[in-house]
């Protein structure tokens, strides 16, 4: 939620819708193991553009997120340069009244739907 601080956001393969309120371990030996936890819900409206595929092949999507935890608008900004790869992204939290310079994951790392909390970005 600070506008000074840029996500690395990677392209992964899609997942079944099903998937989105999936929480628990996915066992060692396995694609995704480890625990998962429905870390936001929510929704969002393009920005920018009309369809969110034609500006992704653009490299840059403007979006309106609605959720509990992320709010207001966002841009990703495809990464270049041989260290990275095709589907590297930068999320970035643009300047809007939702921004908040003293907002870190490790105090909103838990589950929006049972609270548990995921070791991942705690710090």
């Amino acid at each position: 939620m600070n506008p000074k601080d840029r996500r690395l956001a990677v392209h992964v393969e899609d997942h079944p819708l099903e998937y989105r309120s999936f929480e628990g371990i996915i066992p060692a030996g396995h694609y995704g193991a480890g625990t998962v936890i429905v870390w936001d819900q929510g929704t969002y409206a393009l920005a920018e553009g009309d369809d969110p595929r034609t500006e992704l092949a653009n490299g840059k999507l403007v979006f309106t997120l609605s959720g509990k935890k992320l709010r207001g608008l966002f841009t990703l900004v495809r990464m270049h340069g041989a260290r990275y790869g095709a589907d590297s992204w930068l999320l970035i939290k643009d300047h809007d009244r939702f921004e908040a310079t003293s907002w870190t994951i490790g105090r909103h790392s838990g589950s929006v739907k049972t609270r548990k909390r995921s070791k991942v970005g705690a710090r």
